[in-house]
């Protein structure tokens, strides 16, 4: 039995009261859920619809880079939020919806604090990627028309590409793995979430997120910044603290893992 339908997944939506997760449009096969999601939203489509696949054929994740979306083994997802907060307040959200895949990870697993967040992006247990999240905005003259959470979790997979170091739900032991309940405690945990960002910012969030920091306390080059990650601020930023002393707060980038001789001012570190 297909462990992913859309009977069982709005009846675990009621079990868990999740604000949001219908209309729901699951497909065997998509290009991208984010782009099906995207047109949804320009034609009218509601805050909290939800656009699932069982396989992608031209996922994606940040910087136009791909999304291993092997078919029947994970969830690929996107929701479309209408959130009423200005755009400057908008890049927060991603760290927000990270919180909860990680709340969905830990509860599954039975792990408490287990799912860590790579800023910006990206859910790891260990070392090993487990979850990423895209969101994309459309904007209409100063407002917020729509933001498209694009998430894909490893539920099932047991062989990834090779230059990919990944995991997945399984692999990590889970007993309770069914992608229709995972999937309706995830939105359970994203409507609840949205509505607090909404009204308070990064604030309720940021304890946790500290918490669950992957970068904290190690060697990372961000943007051309080389030093030790020192944190995440209350404004979402990730704080570098270079050789030098000096505090850098970057907003955006790619993380690289760098070696600690890095910190050296004439050595070079090996990227991840």
């Amino acid at each position: 039995m297909n462990d992913l339908e859309i009977r069982s997944i709005e009846h675990w939506l009621d079990q868990f009261e999740a604000s949001i997760g219908r209309p729901l449009v699951l497909k065997d096969s998509t290009e991208s859920t984010n782009d099906d999601a995207r047109k949804a939203a320009a034609l009218g489509g509601v805050h909290g619809a939800v656009f699932l696949a069982e396989s992608q054929t031209r996922g994606r994740g940040r910087s136009g880079h791909t999304w291993f979306s092997p078919a029947g083994e994970n969830l690929y997802l996107s929701i479309i939020l209408r959130p009423n907060i200005p755009p400057q307040a908008l890049p927060p959200l991603t760290l927000v919806v990270g919180v909860c895949v990680a709340r969905a990870v830990d509860l599954t697993l039975g792990t408490p604090g287990k799912a860590r967040i790579k800023w910006p992006n990206d859910i790891y247990v260990g070392q090993d990627k487990l979850a990423g999240i895209l969101l994309e905005t459309s904007l209409r003259g100063s407002s917020v028309e729509a933001v498209i959470a694009g998430i894909g979790l490893n539920v099932f997979a047991t062989v990834f590409p090779p230059e990919l170091r990944a995991t997945s739900l399984h692999l990590l032991g889970a007993h309770d793995a069914d992608r229709s309940k995972i999937l309706a405690l995830l939105l359970r945990e994203i409507g609840s979430a949205v509505r607090l960002f909404e009204r308070q910012g990064l604030a309720p969030f940021h304890a946790e997120l500290e918490a669950r920091d992957l970068l904290r306390g190690r060697p990372v080059e961000i943007n051309g910044i080389v030093g030790i990650s020192v944190g995440i601020d209350t404004s979402g930023y990730v704080c570098v603290q270079s050789p030098d002393g000096k505090l850098h707060q970057l907003g955006s980038g790619s993380v690289n893992f760098r070696e600690i001789a890095a910190l050296a001012p004439s050595a070079s570190g090996a990227a991840e």
